[in-house]
């Protein structure tokens, strides 16, 4: 195939370049552990990119009180916590949810006459990440604290749901705000992180709760029954817990709490003993919802329903787009199953989700 000029310079060839090609192999058997340990590039992205919703914010504008507000001396957090005349308002704080967070938190201070009056009270279940440098770097004069909710309080307590996410014992917090916030804390609303408002939270503040524990807007016109199991209705022992109530259903993402009631009546123990029963006879499917249901439906404060133009994630599975309710709107709630910037990303959002893209500050 060759002639023998040529097969003469190849021979030469590999003399002059073998030990050239075994040092080449020494060097990769060497390296061969070390570059086993080491993750492939996807996954080294993929750990990367975990991160990204903690850093990758733009910095919110520093909303300024009104002439009309009251002025407070500058005071440390824990003296600041305890000012009778602040409004509190409690959210969880998690990686998942962060971006819708932040996009709340941002329309509360955007729309309020006096947001330096307001103070924020963040429920985090992570014991590895730290959120406070982050959210002190988006809003740089927001008056806040972060929370830690121990998971393992609820673990055992939850039964499984129509939804994974239902299932996450950072949705259980809410029935722990008594115990976690500060005794001298009492009064807070607690908001769910898929929500914007488009007016002053004072106003909801204001609402009155008269002798109820908690209010929040009821919608009567709903099949209160859908929210449990015909096993459920068909045992007295579980049904009789509304005898004499007239129960609606309520959304639990927004709801205006008086901590001195439910302490004093120790509702977190109602909750927990509904969750207990749950997890032997299955009398509902969703969530941290029904427990609310069967303990204070039918005795809430109504708030005006422009407070929670809930559903816009469409329904719990295929998170279909949804229109606003007919009425006034002082508050929109994404709840269930699609999230706006989940489909803003996609490319596939929904008309609504562009109002809440006004107040995003990913990117």
């Amino acid at each position: 195939m060759f002639n023998k000029s040529t097969q003469e310079k190849m021979t030469n060839w590999f003399i002059e370049n073998s030990r050239f090609m075994i040092i080449i192999s020494i060097v990769i058997i060497l390296a061969y552990p070390f570059l086993q340990s080491c993750p492939p590039a996807e996954a080294i992205k993929s750990s990367n990119s975990d991160l990204d919703p903690l850093f990758n914010y733009r910095q919110s504008p520093n909303f300024k009180n009104s002439p009309k507000c009251t002025t407070f001396p500058i005071s440390s957090i824990a003296t600041k916590i305890c000012n009778p005349s602040l409004d509190h308002i409690s959210m969880t704080l998690d990686t998942k949810f962060l971006r819708g967070s932040v996009a709340a938190i941002h329309s509360i201070l955007q729309h309020s006459h006096c947001p330096e009056n307001l103070f924020f009270h963040f429920i985090s279940s992570s014991d590895t990440i730290n959120l406070e440098p982050h959210l002190g770097k988006i809003f740089p004069l927001l008056s806040f604290k972060i929370y830690y909710f121990n998971p393992g309080i609820v673990q055992n307590k939850i039964s499984s749901s129509i939804r994974q996410t239902l299932e996450h014992p950072l949705n259980y917090a809410r029935n722990y705000l008594a115990e976690l916030l500060e005794p001298c804390v009492e009064r807070v609303i607690y908001l769910d992180s898929d929500i914007v408002l488009v007016d002053d939270i004072s106003n909801l503040w204001k609402a009155s709760l008269g002798l109820s524990t908690v209010g929040s807007p009821q919608y009567c016109h709903a099949n209160f029954t859908n929210y449990f199991t015909p096993k459920f209705w068909s045992h007295k022992k579980f049904f009789r817990a509304f005898h004499g109530r007239k129960p609606c259903y309520f959304n639990t993402g927004v709801m205006v709490i008086d901590l001195i009631k439910w302490r004093k009546y120790r509702y977190t123990k109602k909750l927990e003993r509904w969750m207990k029963i749950q997890r032997v006879h299955r009398i509902y499917e969703l969530g941290s919802l029904p427990p609310f249901l069967l303990v204070f439906a039918g005795k809430i404060a109504p708030i005006d329903q422009r407070w929670n133009q809930h559903g816009l994630g469409g329904d719990n599975l295929s998170g279909s787009c949804r229109n606003i309710h007919a009425g006034p709107v002082s508050l929109l709630h994404w709840s269930g199953g699609g999230k706006p910037w989940l489909r803003l990303d996609s490319g596939n959002s929904c008309p609504l989700d562009e109002l809440w893209a006004r107040y995003d500050l990913h990117g």
